[in-house]
């Protein structure tokens, strides 16, 4: 699993709770390293900021989305960004789900299993 987040804290954070929750998984703090990430190995799944420095979390999530090397990978945005638009847009882009942050753990963990 890939965290793709340019805040260390939200890092820590969906780092800490997936490995308690037995996944593994690996991060980026921005959307080149991320793309980078995600050519050398493939997650199983990634979740996305939207507002990072560089390539926002749209602009990433669109490009893995039209790669025919990583569009099965499903991938949740995880912003602040909370309008309606922001959501319809994201999921546009090729996201599986939108989560508004602060993350909360049990919704986030309900989302990954509904991928499963």
């Amino acid at each position: 699993m890939l965290i793709v987040d340019d805040s260390a804290t939200e890092r820590y954070f969906l780092t800490d709770l997936l490995a308690r929750n037995g996944f593994s998984v690996s991060s980026a703090d921005n959307g080149e390293d991320a793309l980078l990430q995600i050519k050398a190995d493939k997650p199983q799944l990634i979740l996305m900021d939207v507002v990072m420095p560089g390539k926002n979390g749209f602009q990433v999530t669109r490009a893995i989305a039209r790669d025919p090397e990583t569009r099965d990978i499903p991938i949740i945005i995880c912003t602040s960004k909370d309008q309606e638009t922001d959501r319809i847009w994201g999921l546009r882009q090729g996201a599986r789900d939108y989560l508004v942050k602060p993350i909360d753990a049990q919704a986030l963990l309900s989302k990954i299993a509904a991928l499963g």
